[in-house]
């Protein structure tokens, strides 16, 4: 049995599913079988795996109250912090799911998925022209997924010149995953210190950059919520070194139909389809993280490519000797790419542009707003999203982590916390496009009563959250301890 605290303030017990379980009880029927019964290969067949007995309605009612208990982007505000969690329309969930789409098995010769195939072809165009690169390749499957990919395709680019590169330049206000990245391509994270405004200064990235560089990865806007407003002369710094400039892009969302990042010098960058391009994610997926490249760095792009011939059909060529080979199973995940096609035409260039100034509108009118409620981390105005941190709290013993946990109080999913590493006691909030200022002032309410509760009842935010299903956990004993049967 497990204790809950309902948002009643009543406390009530509720068996897990396996306690649930009785003999006998069956919630399914299987249909009559029309296939020829023929013996199991006893090395298949093990042992009956522990599964509780349940009905129907047992099955039926723990799913929905799963569901109720849960909370989404569909529920109420998601200010998740460098993660985009904005609504996503379910026209784009309906088009995902057509037969055609839906349906089709990765295995179809192209002939039979023509369709398919031109809706890939088209997607990898616009997002070259969105990004102003020069060629896209859709197979990588989430961000830390495409950075992997575009280091392959750097580290490829420069052995056909020759160089073995053995380094690779970081920015402390990087993506955690870029460092993991460029370790596992074998490259040698160097950091790179950003400066008192936030940023990347050229100074620093010129006295680092060395012919053993194979480049540098920049995430722009950065993790503080900034723009990396000196990245076209770090580029010519970088491209005089003969190395190549990576950008993390999942926080485009802040700068798509504004700014090109290839105009800036960057070489290759990923996307977040997941993040920017209306995808709901979470728990891990699904996900979609495609790389854009300049032309020099095209050969060395995944195979299969998708090509189209002078009579208007549509193919997946293999034969590209330079290629970096297959970094995920068919063409990635297709599913996510539908919904990102249908985001980018159902706004089109000048909607797309207004998304990302709703962004940074939103996310300036709620830095401004929270000022002085809270300490800024940097007084300056921001793009998709803001740091906040913890000064102050501390006077009344009260952490982050308790004014995110109070803010479930309120009915709002808290913002990412202690990210990135650079701002002690971090407290990074996005808004997103999508919600509407009624919905950002209630929010923004929320906070500042629960900043007047630090000052005059700080144990109220110590025990928090007090309304929903599971009060505050023992996050250390359930991580060395986990129940895996809930």
């Amino acid at each position: 049995m497990i204790e809950n605290l309902g948002t009643t303030g009543l406390i009530f017990n509720e068996p897990l599913l396996w306690e649930r379980g009785a003999e006998g009880r069956i919630g399914f029927s299987l249909p009559r079988r029309d296939v020829e019964e023929f013996p199991i290969d006893s090395a298949l067949v093990g042992d009956v795996p522990e599964l509780p007995e349940l009905s129907e309605v047992d099955v039926v009612r723990h799913y929905t109250r799963l569901s109720q208990w849960n909370f989404g982007v569909d529920s109420s505000l998601y200010p998740l912090g460098s993660c985009t969690m904005k609504y996503n329309p379910k026209v784009h969930e309906r088009l995902a799911g057509l037969r055609g789409f839906a349906g089709a098995h990765p295995l179809l010769p192209p002939e039979l998925c023509q369709g398919a195939l031109a809706l890939l072809h088209d997607l990898e165009s616009y997002l070259a022209e969105i990004t102003g690169m020069d060629a896209t390749s859709l197979q990588p499957a989430a961000g830390a997924h495409g950075e992997l990919t575009g280091l392959l395709v750097i580290r490829s680019y420069l052995k056909g010149r020759g160089e073995g590169r053995s380094k690779i330049l970081v920015p402390d206000t990087a993506h955690g995953t870029n460092p993991a990245s460029a370790a596992l391509c074998g490259l040698e994270p160097i950091v790179v210190s950003s400066n008192e405004r936030g940023i990347l200064s050229p100074s620093d990235v010129a006295a680092v950059m060395d012919a053993d560089v194979a480049g540098i990865m920049v995430t722009n806007p950065n993790t503080l919520g900034l723009f990396e407003e000196d990245l076209k002369a770090i580029a010519e710094l970088v491209h005089a070194k003969g190395g190549q400039v990576y950008c993390d892009g999942a926080n485009l969302n802040a700068v798509m139909g504004i700014v090109q990042m290839g105009t800036l010098g960057v070489d290759v960058m990923h996307l977040n389809l997941h993040k920017t391009f209306s995808t709901p994610h979470g728990g891990g997926g699904p996900g979609s993280g495609p790389i854009c490249v300049k032309r020099h760095l095209e050969p060395f792009l995944p195979v299969p490519r998708i090509v189209k011939d002078e009579a208007g059909n549509y193919a997946l060529a293999f034969d590209r000797p330079a290629s970096v080979g297959k970094i995920h199973a068919f063409c990635g995940n297709f599913g996510v790419m539908v919904r990102a096609y249908s985001y980018i035409r159902s706004l089109g260039p000048e909607d797309l542009k207004k998304a990302s100034q709703l962004a940074v509108l939103n996310a300036n009118y709620l830095r401004e707003k929270l000022k002085g409620v809270f300490h800024l981390a940097y007084d300056r105005p921001c793009m998709h999203e803001c740091v906040f941190t913890d000064e102050g709290l501390a006077d009344h013993g009260v952490t982050t982590l308790d004014v995110a946990k109070r803010l479930m109080d309120y009915g709002f999913h808290p913002p990412t916390i202690y990210f990135p590493l650079v701002v002690h006691g971090a407290l990074m909030i996005e808004p997103t496009e999508t919600e509407s200022l009624e919905t950002i002032d209630q929010f923004i309410a929320a906070c500042r009563a629960i900043a007047e509760e630090a000052r005059t009842d700080p144990q109220r935010l110590r025990d928090a959250p007090a309304k929903t299903k599971l009060g505050r956990l023992d996050e250390t004993s359930a991580a060395r301890n986990p129940c895996l049967k809930g």
